[in-house]
């Protein structure tokens, strides 16, 4: 991974200082708490509902098991013994102190690792696929693209001040595993008819208050060029971009206002004044950057480990969890582990102070000291080998992190909601608990196969409730807590967005009515037909009139 060069210290190191006087003057009263706001919010310090809330960056879901120790030791020393990983990789601290802030960013910049940019309108944390550098589908690794963007973006003066805050994902695979049609800018790897590596650039995605999917505005973009041609969106975005009202202030409003061939256009044109100038990327520096993102020193294995082949066939349990957590990997005789954060009774994404400890144990025993983060909220050893894989699964046994739900119904992506954030409009993680006892078999659970359940408890759509197959927002009705459905919401490159299925729902009602979407698609089912295939052929109505067949009042 990228290792800090003593400029790369000196600014994080600088900025705690920095952010250490600016939380004294305001504590002491020198500065009004209007004054303090915005500086607060540009170290990733928010004021949640009942806490501040701390987000740390972890750069493209990248960590070190020295970081991921400091994580814990943060957890322990300045919280309540647990950390939340997000949606954008990062983690987030629910209940720090205001006046420990400045020690926990000195905490971890002794680490490298900071808050900057976690917040405000600026480029935040660039995102891939958690599987980067190791997935058997890969064309290139994203992690120096991204490690390129970030040190592109991190304190650019021009970009400080958006009109609204801008996320970037990267792919380096034929999947899209990282969700880059949502995103302000998604990057894709792609050959051109020469064989010449590029990037095909797709802007004007997001989810929110007004969630859209990306357009492609460039095909084929030279790699030298990738932060020219950046520059020049951002550029154009900064020129354009309304800022009159915040929620009609993010680029995929300015995208679709122009139609996305005149945005192009606007691109082009500006990027004329940029390309082949002092932001081109040489070969010497895409070099220098790859030369971080080495493969560690694999042994020589054979495709199938004859031990592992025999535990999966004497085992269920053991064969199940590689099944569905274990992921296929580029070197030969190793595989990549999740670790599911999702076991029911716990929020999904947390994790406590023992439980980080252990998986940085994990990481040093078996994949050479390093964890990554996925967007679906789980950690990942990326390089494990297949002989090591019983006893890497009787450790997150012991952790709570061998729950076999990859990917299933239970493994819900969710927002921390009104439980902590002062802007939800519900409670997001009583209603992922209460989903996963409904569907607590585990046969039945493998029998659905895919099915991606995101909820969300506002508009912000933290919880990516847009491109669940069945997604699930939080409303508010007159002071109470009710649950707007969608379904057929996907991510990758068939990216589309769910449809709602009509009035909402009260919060004692949504297993029922996620029960009955389930028991729909059994009914309909074809073979082993996947739930969005079942939904494609029939379309919304047979769901629709089964979860309302009762006469409802919702106020």
């Amino acid at each position: 991974m990228y290792i800090y060069d003593d400029y790369d210290q000196q600014l994080v190191d600088q900025r705690v200082a920095q952010f250490r006087d600016q939380t004294r003057r305001f504590l002491s009263g020198e500065l009004s708490g209007e004054e303090y706001r915005p500086l607060r919010l540009q170290n990733g310090l928010y004021i949640q509902r009942y806490a501040p809330m701390l987000r740390v960056a972890i750069p493209y879901g990248y960590l070190r098991s020295d970081q991921l120790r400091a994580l814990a030791q943060i957890a322990r020393q300045y919280d309540r013994g647990y950390g939340h990983f997000t949606t954008r990789q990062n983690i987030q601290f629910n209940w720090p102190k205001l006046e420990d802030v400045p020690d926990i960013l000195a905490d971890l910049a002794r680490v490298q690792m900071h808050a900057v940019q976690t917040s405000g309108n600026c480029v935040r944390n660039t995102t891939t696929d958690q599987f980067a550098g190791v997935a058997h589908d890969e064309l290139i690794d994203p992690r120096p693209w991204c490690e390129i963007i970030r040190q592109w973006s991190t304190f650019h003066p021009e970009f400080a001040h958006l009109p609204r805050k801008f996320k970037i994902a990267v792919s380096g695979s034929l999947q899209d595993r990282a969700a880059t049609w949502v995103h302000d800018i998604g990057i894709h790897v792609v050959r051109n008819e020469a064989g010449e590596v590029g990037f095909k650039v797709i802007v004007g995605g997001g989810l929110g208050r007004t969630p859209m999917v990306g357009a492609v505005i460039r095909g084929f973009l030279p790699c030298e060029h990738l932060l020219s041609y950046l520059d020049a969106v951002l550029r154009v975005y900064n020129r354009y971009g309304r800022r009159d009202n915040k929620y009609k202030a993010r680029i995929k409003i300015l995208v679709k206002a122009m139609i996305p061939e005149a945005f192009a256009a606007k691109v082009e044109a500006e990027w004329a004044y940029l390309k082949d100038g002092p932001m081109t990327l040489t070969k010497a520096e895409i070099d220098r950057m790859a030369g971080f993102f080495t493969s560690p020193p694999y042994e020589p294995l054979p495709s199938e480990d004859t031990g592992f082949a025999k535990q999966k066939a004497e085992s269920k349990a053991f064969s199940r969890w590689v099944e569905r957590n274990v992921f296929k990997h580029k070197q030969s005789g190793y595989a990549a582990v999740t670790l599911s954060l999702k076991a029911t009774g716990i929020a999904p994404g947390d994790a406590t102070d023992v439980q980080l400890d252990a998986v940085a144990e994990l990481a040093d025993q078996y994949a050479f000291g390093e964890i990554r983060v996925s967007h679906e909220q789980n950690l990942i050893l990326a390089d494990v080998k297949q002989s090591d894989l019983w006893a890497v699964w009787e450790a997150a046994k012991k952790l709570g992190f061998a729950t076999p739900n990859i990917g299933l119904l239970t493994d819900i992506v969710c927002c921390p909601g009104g439980d902590f954030c002062d802007l939800a409009n519900a409670k997001s993680i009583p209603i992922a608990e209460s989903i996963q006892r409904v569907f607590d078999d585990q046969d039945y659970l493998f029998d659905l196969g895919d099915i991606d359940l995101n909820i969300s408890g506002c508009m912000n759509s933290c919880g990516h409730h847009h491109v669940g197959h069945i997604g699930i927002l939080g409303v508010d009705k007159s002071g109470s807590e009710w649950y707007q459905v969608s379904l057929g919401g996907r991510q990758g490159h068939d990216a589309s967005l769910g449809k709602v299925i009509g009035p909402s729902f009260a919060q004692d009602e949504v297993p029922g009515v996620v029960k009955q979407i389930i028991d729909v698609f059994v009914e309909h089912r074809l073979g082993d037909e996947r739930f969005l295939d079942v939904f494609d052929r029939l379309g919304i109505e047979p769901f629709k009139t089964r979860v309302y067949q009762k006469e409802r009042v919702h106020g």
